[in-house]
């Protein structure tokens, strides 16, 4: 059950995807060659259509990077110098960075025991005169609990800007994550559940007024042509990226399936190992858990890490660092033990590959990997 030999397992295998795609994906492109249209169009406006009837959104427009989706959204809300934006330590850098590159102060609560998300309640409490936004990220392919903070936010007039870059298709309460707060941003990037073939994201929103002002500030807020009617930025989608991307959104809910049956299936070998020591991922309860990450909990992570490398296994450390830790955020005033949990998810978490193409053999492979590690 647990033979390894020759077996070969990366931690994500795009070619897997790419393959039975290429001839509508090389499609796909060529014509956006002919038409020669590589700057909005048809293309990208196809696209922003098909995410909305797809996925239920309201307002979907295509973006330059997951990145640049958070920095539009603060802009779009005006959020700016002397103002806070709560935000948890344990997330991928652009969660805090885009709040300091509007001239606002990130401030950074603890993650959630199980979930790696924010800590509500930790989230709540950090609220000042001075809050302006909450970014709850929904880490990992699984929605933060979005109830209280939304509640805390419409009694005090604070926006809720969702950084869902690892979420698509994720449902919280049967809602799709990105149309609960004001702002849902999306990644693009090729590792993604969705991933277009380079940098590329999209913001959801659920006003229309919101939805139009973050159209403007992605053409340098300008329309019509040269008519600049507030100080945007480039945050334009490629046509190219938009076409790729049209190609797969139909694949996305099948694909979403196969990382759900991949997780269920590491379950039950997990079980079998009567590995005590791997401490598996929590699926919440009403959140559906899309796995763009399997994320384990181990004792002696580092050293499993390099055992599991050795054995051609590829894994990642997401994130080594959280962000009060960060030399970039030492001017914000916290120290080592600011934040128990994500420190401790920092030091003991390591996500295994999930991908959907991920046959048995080679999860089996993984698990008599660790278990070889831990038993002998």
């Amino acid at each position: 059950m647990y033979h390894r030999r020759f077996v070969t397992v990366p931690l994500l295998d795009l070619n897997a995807q790419y393959v039975p795609l290429r001839q509508a994906l090389l499609d796909a492109v060529t014509r956006v060659c002919d038409s020669q249209r590589f700057i909005g169009g048809p293309e990208v406006e196809g696209l922003e259509r098909e995410l909305c009837e797809t996925l239920s959104y309201p307002h979907a427009i295509g973006l330059s990077s997951g990145t640049d989706a958070v920095l539009a959204a603060l802009m779009a809300l005006d959020i700016g110098p002397g103002d806070e934006v709560i935000t948890p330590t344990y997330s991928f850098f652009a969660t805090a960075g885009c709040v300091v590159r509007v001239g606002a102060k990130p401030v950074l609560v603890d993650s959630e025991p199980g979930t790696f998300n924010i800590d509500t309640k930790a989230a709540i409490a950090a609220i000042t005169p001075r809050t302006r936004a909450i970014i709850p990220v929904h880490l990992f392919g699984q929605s933060a609990e979005m109830a209280p903070i939304m509640d805390a936010a419409n009694q005090r007039g604070i926006h809720v800007i969702e950084d869902a870059a690892q979420a698509i298709g994720c449902t919280y309460h049967g809602r799709q994550v990105g149309t609960i707060g004001a702002v849902g941003c999306f990644s693009f990037f090729p590792s993604k559940n969705l991933g277009a073939f380079g940098d590329a994201g999209f913001v959801t929103a659920t006003d229309a007024a919101i939805a139009k002002k973050l159209r403007l500030i992605r053409t340098h807020g300008m329309e019509p042509k040269y008519y600049h009617h507030i100080v945007g930025a480039n945050f334009r989608i490629d046509a190219i990226q938009a076409a790729v991307l049209r190609v797969k959104l139909p694949k996305l809910a099948g694909w979403t399936e196969g990382r759900q049956r991949n997780a269920k299936r590491y379950r039950k070998l997990f079980a079998d190992a009567a590995l005590s020591e791997v401490v598996l991922p929590v699926e919440a309860p009403e959140r559906t858990h899309i796995y763009n990450q399997f994320v384990i909990r181990v004792p002696k992570r580092d050293q499993l890490k390099a055992h599991l490398d050795a054995n051609r296994i590829g894994t990642e450390v997401y994130y080594p660092v959280p962000f009060h830790l960060q030399e970039c955020f030492k001017d914000l005033g916290y120290q080592k033990g600011s934040f128990p949990e994500a420190e401790a998810a920092a030091n003991d978490s390591l996500a295994l590959p999930i991908y959907p193409e991920l046959t048995e053999a080679q999860q089996a492979a993984v698990v008599g990997a660790i278990r070889t590690f831990y038993r002998g």
